[in-house]
C-alpha cells in the first residue's frame, strides 16, 4: 500500500512509537491526508518541513518526493490519513495553506472541533465497507466503531456509494479544518493576527448577511474597538465593514431573485433590507438593473 493505484482510496489510523517513518523518493500516486490526534510527527515534501501536532491536517499531493515520520523528541504519533483522489473544488481550500511543492498544512484547528475531525474519520473507515441492506438488518453486525479504539487494518474504497461516502467524510474534514483553522499559525506571509479578525468578521456576514450587523457590533465579535475594526478593515480589504455587509446583502439577494419566487419585498427583508425602496437602488446601483428586471433577464430563454 506504499504505491496505492492512482483511483484508490484508503483509509487508516496509526498510533506509532519512535522509529516509524515512511519515505517515497517518487512521491505517491495519490493525495495523502494526514490528521494529528496526539504525539507529533515531521513531514518533509517539495523543499518544505513542518511538524505537525494535535490538531494539525498536513495534505501531500501526489508525485512529489517526501518523508514523514515521528518527530525527534516525540514518544508516538496517533493520526489519521487518508490516500484520495480531491475534488475538484478542494484545490481553493487548500492553496492558503500551500508550504512548498505538494505539501499544505492546516495548522491550529480549534479544539472544540477536534472531536468532529475525529468522528468523520471513524464514519469513512465505517463506510468504507458500506453496501445498501440486502434485507432485514442483521442487529448482531458489528458496528466497527473506530472512535474508541482504532481498528489497526485500513479500509480500501474502489468505487460505488462507499467511495462518495468515504470523500464526503474527507470533504468535510477538508472544509471544517481550512474553514476554522487560526489564519495566525499560518506560515510565511499567510497572514497576522489582524488578517484573523478580519477573516472572522468576513465570516461573521458571510454566514448571515440579513443580521443586524453594525461595526460596533462586528467589533464586539472579535474583541475590538469600532475604528481599530475599520482602520484593520481598510488595511487588509481595501474597504469598510459596512460595505463588505452591503455586498453580502446583495449577493443574497441575487441569489434569492434566480432562485424563489419571492417577490421583491421579501427579498430585502430576507436580505437584510430596511424597505424595498432602498433594496432597489442599492440592487440598482449594484447590477445596473432593477430586481424584477435583473430577475426577468435571468428566467429569459
Amino acid at each position: 500500500m506504499s504505491f496505492p493505484a492512482a483511483e484508490l482510496m484508503i483509509v487508516g489510523h496509526y498510533d506509532k512509537a519512535p522509529g516509524y517513518g515512511t519515505r517515497r523518493p517518487g512521491g505517491s500516486l495519490s493525495w495523502l491526508l494526514m490528521w494529528t490526534q496526539a504525539g507529533a510527527g515531521l513531514v518533509e515534501q517539495g523543499g518544505g518541513a513542518v511538524t505537525v501536532r494535535a490538531g494539525d491536517l498536513a495534505v501531500l499531493g501526489p508525485g512529489v518526493p517526501h518523508h514523514y515520520r515521528v518527530a525527534p523528541g516525540a514518544g508516538r504519533w496517533r493520526f489519521w490519513w487518508v490516500h484520495f483522489q480531491p475534488r475538484a473544488t478542494w484545490g481553493a481550500w487548500l492553496a492558503p495553506y500551500r508550504r512548498g511543492e505538494g505539501l499544505h498544512v492546516v495548522g491550529g484547528v480549534p479544539e472544540e472541533l477536534h472531536g468532529r475531525l475525529d468522528a468523520a474519520f471513524a464514519r469513512a473507515l465505517r463506510d468504507a465497507h458500506w453496501m445498501p441492506p440486502a434485507g432485514p438488518p442483521d442487529r448482531g453486525a458489528a458496528a466497527g466503531d473506530a472512535e474508541g479504539g482504532a481498528p489497526a487494518a485500513p479500509a480500501m474504497v474502489w468505487a460505488g456509494p462507499a467511495r462518495e461516502l468515504v470523500l464526503g467524510a474527507v470533504e468535510e474534514v477538508l472544509v471544517v479544518a481550512a474553514a476554522s483553522a487560526r489564519l495566525s499559525a499560518r506560515p510565511e506571509g499567510a497572514g497576522e493576527e489582524g488578517d484573523e479578525r478580519v477573516r472572522r468578521v468576513l465570516a461573521i456576514i458571510a454566514a448571515r448577511p440579513a443580521a443586524p450587523h453594525s461595526v460596533a457590533s462586528l467589533a464586539r465579535a472579535v474583541a475590538l474597538s469600532p475604528s481599530r475594526l475599520a482602520h484593520l478593515f481598510a488595511e487588509r480589504t481595501g474597504g469598510t465593514p459596512m460595505g463588505a455587509v452591503r455586498q453580502a446583502r446583495l449577493r443574497h439577494a441575487a441569489g434569492l431573485l434566480e432562485v424563489t419566487d419571492l417577490d421583491v419585498g421579501q427579498v430585502a427583508a430576507a436580505s437584510g433590507f430596511a424597505s424595498p425602496f432602498h433594496f432597489s437602488r442599492a440592487f440598482r446601483r449594484e447590477y445596473g438593473l432593477p430586481p424584477r428586471e435583473y430577475r426577468a433577464r435571468l428566467r429569459r430563454p
